[in-house]
């Protein structure tokens, strides 16, 4: 399949290239941006990262997209579709996903950027359901999920496999919308 790019009305989803490497091994480095994650990966980790996400969309043609402006094309983060790597309690599934550089939060990119991404899982890639998780203390990302659309599901709770027992990440809250619900909204 070909490698998907679009635009919303501010961005440009689209593949990685070399120049957002630095970028986002800072958007990691950053403790804020980083709050709700077990552990800041450093520029190896990120670069992997990037390296890992660029072959996903070169395979399915999808995936998480390196974000930027239309106007300026500053890298701001990224936003996308991605199969979890860990074993869920409602695995399998395709997970929407995000994260901005702090200088671009507060402006609604997250979430154009995650509704113009509902729409092609839905309507290009026919997906039967999309879903987001996070710690139960992330409430950034929740209202994103929520004004996009997701539904707090009332028995998503689960423990994170990646973190270990009694650490203060590992309860998370799952999200999740039906495409059948997705197209009656």
């Amino acid at each position: 399949m070909a490698a998907i790019e679009f635009d919303t009305a501010r961005l440009r989803l689209r593949n990685w290239r070399e120049s957002d490497r630095a970028p986002f091994a800072a958007l990691n480095a950053d403790p804020v941006v980083m709050e709700f994650f077990a552990s800041r990966p450093d520029r190896e980790q990120s670069d992997a990262s990037i390296d890992a996400w660029t072959e996903q969309i070169a395979t399915r043609g999808w995936g998480l997209w390196a974000a930027e402006t239309l106007e300026g094309g500053d890298f701001i983060g990224f936003v996308g579709l991605a199969v979890p790597r860990w074993p869920l309690p409602f695995s399998p599934c395709v997970e929407i996903g995000w994260r901005l550089a702090r200088p671009f939060w507060g402006r609604g990119l997250a979430s154009e950027a995650a509704s113009a991404v509902l729409a092609l899982g839905f309507e290009r890639l026919e997906l039967p359901e999309i879903v987001s998780f996070t710690t139960l203390q992330n409430q950034r990302s929740r209202a994103v999920m929520e004004r996009i659309g997701l539904r707090l599901d009332p028995a998503g709770e689960f423990e994170h496999p990646a973190l270990p027992e009694g650490h203060v990440l590992r309860r998370h809250c799952l999200y999740r919308l039906a495409r059948a619900d997705w197209r009656a909204a």
